[in-house]
C-alpha cells in the first residue's frame, strides 16, 4: 500500500512528464506528395495508379484562376480552362485519387499573365474590396469542394507576397470562415523569401512554403555541396517553426533537370537547353538528406506531375517533373522508406559524381 508521500511523488512525475512531452511536431508519417499537373480533358485513374507505383502517398489539385496586374478580378472555372482546372473536374480528380489510397491537398492558385503574383498589387480601397469578394468566392468555392470530396488539406493561397502584406485582417477572416465547415488541415504557401512576414501562421496547421532557395550557382554541385548550402536555411526553418510550434510543410519544392538546376529553380529554362538529370537528382537527394528525417518538417509536394507519366522523354523534357528521370528514383527511394530514414554516406557517391 502507498503512502501518502509517496502518491504525491508519483503523480507530480507523472504530471511533470506530462507537461515536459517530448512528441515531436509532426509525430506521424510524412506528406509524400507531388503537385499534379490537372488534365486538359477528362481522364481515366491511370495516372493515380502509377503514382503509387512511384511511392507517391499525396497529390497537390490546382484549380488555376486568373488576374491582371493592376485589375481586381479573379477569374475561375471558365470553359476555357482545362478539365482538371474546373469543378467538375476538381472533383472527378479526388475521386479518382481516392480510389487509389491517395491523400490530396486542394490548392487553388492564382496565375498572372507576365508578372508573378506575389507583385499583385491595387491603387484603390475600392479595388482591393472588389479583390477580396472575388477571391474569397474563389477559395470557399474549392473549399466547400475539399470538404464535400474528403480532401485532407487545404491551402488558402500562395505566394500572395502584396495581398497577404496589405490586407492580413481579410486572411485571418477567410481562415475563420472556412474552419467553420472544413475539418481538414489548412495551410498557406508562402514565398521562399517572404514567409517570415506572413502574419498567419498561428492560425492555421502548417507553416507552408515554395522551397526554391537558391543553393548553387554551379552547372553540378555535388549532394555534399548542396548540403553545405542548406545549413543556414534548415537552421532558420527550424527556429521559426518552433516559434510557431507548427511543422515546416514544402508546399511546392522542385528543380529542373538542367545545369544550376539548384540556384534559380524557379525560372523557366530554354525548352531546348541541354539536359543535366544529375544535377536535379543531387538536388532531390541533397534535400532529402536535409529534412527529412526532421520531426519539425510535415512533408513536401514536389513540382510537378503529369497524368500522361508513359509520354515523357526524359532528354526531350526539360521540366520541373522528376518523371522518368533520375530524381524520380530519388524520390520513391525516400518516400517509401518513412520519414525517419536517413541513408548512409555511401549511398550517395553516385549523386556526388560531378556531371561530364
Amino acid at each position: 500500500m502507498l503512502t501518502g508521500k509517496i502518491k504525491f511523488i508519483l503523480i507530480s512525475a507523472l504530471l511533470f512528464s506530462q507537461c515536459q512531452s517530448t512528441e515531436p511536431i509532426n509525430a506521424g508519417a510524412k506528406i509524400n506528395g507531388v503537385n499534379f499537373v490537372a488534365p486538359v480533358k477528362a481522364t481515366t485513374n491511370a495516372w493515380a495508379v502509377q503514382m503509387e507505383e512511384h511511392n507517391i502517398g499525396w497529390l497537390a489539385v490546382i484549380p488555376y484562376a486568373f488576374s491582371r496586374q493592376g485589375e481586381p478580378q479573379v477569374r475561375f472555372n471558365n470553359n476555357k480552362q482545362w478539365w482538371g482546372e474546373s469543378t467538375e473536374g476538381v472533383k472527378a480528380t479526388i475521386e479518382q485519387a481516392k480510389s487509389r489510397n491517395l491523400k490530396v491537398m486542394v490548392k487553388p492558385q492564382v496565375w498572372m499573365r507576365d508578372n508573378w503574383i506575389g507583385d499583385f498589387d491595387l491603387q484603390t480601397e475600392a479595388d482591393w474590396k472588389i479583390w477580396e469578394t472575388d477571391y474569397r468566392n474563389y477559395i470557399l468555392k474549392f473549399a466547400h469542394l475539399a470538404d464535400s470530396a474528403g480532401a485532407e488539406a487545404f491551402c488558402i493561397g500562395t505566394e500572395y507576397r502584396n495581398a497577404v502584406e496589405s490586407r492580413p485582417q481579410f486572411w485571418k477572416s477567410l481562415i475563420t470562415e472556412i474552419r467553420t465547415f472544413y475539418p481538414g488541415k489548412l495551410t498557406y504557401c508562402a514565398n521562399w523569401d517572404d514567409y517570415q512576414t506572413v502574419p498567419f501562421w498561428a492560425d492555421l496547421d502548417y507553416i507552408g512554403l515554395s522551397g526554391y532557395f537558391p543553393l548553387s550557382k554551379n552547372a553540378t554541385p555535388t549532394v555534399a555541396q548542396l548540403d553545405k548550402a542548406w545549413k543556414p536555411v534548415k537552421a532558420a526553418l527550424k527556429s521559426y517553426s518552433a516559434k510557431y510550434s507548427k511543422p515546416i510543410l514544402f508546399v511546392e519544392i522542385g528543380y529542373q533537370n538542367v545545369d544550376a538546376a539548384a540556384w534559380n529553380s524557379w525560372e523557366p529554362v530554354n525548352r531546348s537547353a541541354k539536359s543535366n538529370e544529375q544535377a536535379q537528382a543531387n538536388a532531390y537527394e541533397s534535400f532529402f538528406r536535409t529534412f527529412w528525417h526532421e520531426p519539425w518538417v510535415a512533408g513536401a509536394f514536389f513540382w510537378k506531375w503529369y497524368d500522361y507519366h508513359d509520354a515523357i522523354k526524359p532528354g526531350e523534357n526539360i521540366d520541373w517533373t522528376p518523371q522518368n528521370k533520375q530524381a524520380q528514383a530519388v524520390m520513391a527511394k525516400y518516400f517509401s522508406a518513412g520519414p525517419g530514414f536517413l541513408p548512409s554516406d555511401d549511398s550517395a557517391k553516385s549523386e556526388n559524381a560531378p556531371h561530364k
